[in-house]
C-alpha cells in the first residue's frame, strides 16, 4: 500500500479474528466489518496452515485449472469464426460481409435466450455436471459446423453454439465467488480472462498452422478448425462432468476436519451461502438498486467492441494491407497484450485497490487506441491502436471483480450475474452490426460508436462507485450494533456490517 492508504490488516490471534478499523477516507480498502459473533471464530496457526493447503488445492488441482482450460476453449471455439473469415468460409458457403456479421451476432442471440433458463438451472443443478453437459453439446455443434454449406445452416449452428455456451461465465463466476474469499476473487477472475488472451495468442498460431491444411482430405482450412476444436471440446466436457469441483465441501477435495472449519470461515468472508432456495425478495431488492442499472448498461457498452473485435479483428487487420495468413498471425500480439493488461490490472488492484477507477483508466486507453485506428494512416500505427483497444478486457475483469465483491445473497448474486450476462449478450450482438461493409477499411461509424460507448461506460462506473461509497460512509459513521449471523443467506443490504470494496 502507498503511504496515502492505510493498509487493512486482518490480525489473527489464538481465539478471535479482529479487523482493523476502516477510516472514512480509506473506503477503497474497506472489507467486511465483522460483528462480535464473527470475531469469536478461532483462527489458530493450524487453521491458517489448513486454509493455505486448501487454497493450493483449489488453485493448482481441482478448480482453477479446469476453469482456465474451460474458458480457453470457450473463447477459442466462439472465435473460430474469426479465423475462418480468411480461411475460405465465405467463399465455400457463398456468404457476404453483411451475412458474416450476422453470424457473429446470431451467436449472441442464442446466448441471450438461454439466460432465463440458465438463471433457474444454475441454482437447481450441480454446477459441475451442468457445465460438463453444456460443453459436450457445444463441442458436437462446433464439430458438425464443418458440414455447413450455406448461410442458413451456419446461422442455425452459430445460434445453437451461443445457446449452449451461454451458461458458462455465470457458472464460473458462481464457483469462484463460492470457493474464494473476496480479496482472492480478483486474481482468479483475472486468470479466467487471461485465458481468453492466451486463447487469442495460441489461436492465431493454430489458425496460421491450420491455414496450411487447405485441401487435406478434400477440406478447407476453416473446416479443419471446426473439427479439431470441436473434438477437443467434447473430451474436456466429459472430464468436467465427472471431476469439476463446484462446492467448497466437495468430497473430491478430501477435506480434513480442520480444513472443514477453514471452509466455514471462508464462507462467512465471501458472503456466499449456497442454497437451492430461490429467494424472490433478493431479485426485488436488486431491481430497486440504482447501481444495478449502472452495472447492466455498463456491461452492454463494454461489449459492443468485444463482439466486433472477436468477429472482425482478422478482417480489420487484413484491411491494413496484410495478407490473409499474416492477418491471422498478427492476432497473436493481441492475445499477448490482452494478458499483459489483465495481469497489470490484477496486480495493481491487489496492491492498491481502486477497482472501478482502474477499470475507467483501462477504458480510456481503449479510447486512445480507437483514435489511432481512425486518425493515423500508417498501418503499423493502426496495428498499435488495435492492440491498445484490447485494454477494455482488463477493464471488464475489474468490472466483474467489483460485481463479485459487492453483491451478497446467493439468489441476488445469481440474478446480478445473469442480468450482466443478458446485457453482455446484447452488446456482443449489436457490436458486429456497427461494422458496415461500405465503410471499410476504416469502419468510421463503428469506431466512433465504440468510443462513445466507452465514454458513457466510464460515467456509469463512477456513478455506481459513488453510490457504494456513500453507503460505506453511512455504515461507518453510524455502525450498527446488531449482531448478524453471516451463515445465513443475507444480501449486502440485509447485512448492516457489509462494506463495499470500491
Amino acid at each position: 500500500m502507498s503511504n496515502e492508504h492505510q493498509e487493512e490488516q486482518v490480525v489473527y490471534e489464538e481465539k478471535y479474528i479482529t479487523t482493523q478499523s476502516v477510516e472514512e477516507k480509506h473506503l477503497d480498502d474497506a472489507h467486511t466489518v465483522y460483528s462480535d459473533e464473527e470475531k469469536s471464530n478461532e483462527m489458530t496457526p493450524e487453521l491458517l496452515a489448513a486454509e493455505k493447503s486448501l487454497v493450493r488445492k483449489l488453485d493448482y488441482l481441482y478448480v482453477m485449472p479446469c476453469i482456465a482450460i474451460l474458458n480457453f476453449l470457450q473463447f477459442f471455439d466462439k472465435s473460430a469464426l474469426n479465423y475462418s473469415a480468411v480461411l475460405g468460409i465465405k467463399e465455400d458457403t457463398g456468404i457476404n460481409t453483411s451475412q458474416f456479421a450476422w453470424l457473429g451476432s446470431i451467436f449472441y442471440l442464442g446466448y441471450l435466450l438461454y439466460q432465463a433458463p440458465n438463471t433457474y438451472l444454475i441454482q437447481r443443478l450441480p454446477i459441475g455436471r451442468y457445465i460438463g453437459t453444456l460443453i459436450v453439446i457445444w463441442g458436437v455443434i462446433l464439430t458438425v459446423t464443418c458440414k455447413a454449406t450455406n448461410f442458413s445452416q451456419l446461422a442455425a449452428l452459430r445460434f445453437l453454439l451461443g445457446f449452449f455456451e451461454a451458461g458458462i461465465y455465470p457458472c464460473c463466476i458462481m464457483i469462484i465467488s463460492s470457493l474464494y474469499r473476496r480479496n482472492e476473487q480478483a486474481g482468479r477472475l483475472g486468470c479466467v480472462y487471461i485465458c481468453n488472451g492466451i486463447a487469442m495468442a495460441i489461436g492465431g498460431l493454430v489458425g496460421y498452422g491450420i491455414g496450411h491444411m487447405m485441401g487435406v482430405r478434400g477440406m478447407n482450412g476453416w473446416q479443419w478448425i471446426m473439427i479439431i476444436l470441436g473434438t477437443v471440446t467434447i473430451v474436456f466436457g466429459l472430464f468436467c462432468f465427472f471431476l469439476l469441483v463446484d462446492n467448497p465441501k466437495s468430497s473430491f477435495l478430501r477435506l480434513t476436519p480442520i480444513q472443514k472449519k477453514a471452509v466455514e470461515l471462508r464462507t462467512i468472508d465471501n458472503a456466499t451461502i449456497i442454497t437451492k432456495e430461490i429467494k424472490w425478495h433478493h431479485m426485488i431488492e436488486s431491481l430497486k438498486e440504482p447501481r444495478y442499472y449502472c452495472f447492466i448498461f455498463a456491461s452492454l457498452l463494454f461489449n459492443l467492441q468485444n463482439g466486433a473485435l472477436n468477429t472482425f479483428s482478422s478482417i480489420i487487420t487484413a484491411g491494413f494491407g496484410f495478407s490473409s495468413l499474416n492477418a491471422i498471425l498478427l492476432t497473436v500480439p493481441s492475445g499477448v497484450v490482452d494478458c499483459i493488461y489483465i495481469a497489470f490490472a490484477i496486480w495493481y488492484n491487489r496492491k492498491y485497490g481502486n477497482t472501478l477507477h482502474l477499470a475507467c483508466i483501462m477504458l480510456a486507453i481503449c479510447i486512445l487506441g480507437l483514435i489511432l485506428l481512425i486518425v493515423i494512416p500508417i498501418p503499423q500505427v493502426k496495428l498499435v491502436g488495435l492492440y491498445m483497444c484490447w485494454s477494455f478486457c482488463a477493464g471488464y475483469v475489474l468490472f466483474l471483480t467489483a460485481l463479485a465483491n459487492n453483491v451478497s445473497g446467493y439468489t441476488k448474486k445469481i440474478f446480478y450475474s445473469s442480468s450482466i450476462m443478458v446485457f453482455y449478450t446484447i452488446g456482443n450482438f449489436a457490436g458486429p452490426q456497427m461494422i458496415v461493409d461500405s465503410q471499410k477499411p476504416l469502419y468510421l461509424g463503428g469506431m466512433i460508436g465504440y468510443m462513445a460507448a466507452d465514454a458513457i461506460c466510464i460515467v456509469l462506473l463512477q456513478i455506481a462507485r459513488y453510490i457504494m461509497a456513500k453507503s460505506n460512509k453511512e455504515r461507518l459513521e453510524n455502525p450498527s450494533k446488531e449482531k448478524v449471523d453471516l451463515t445465513q443467506d443475507l444480501t449486502d443490504r440485509e447485512n448492516p456490517h457489509f462494506i463495499y470494496r470500491l
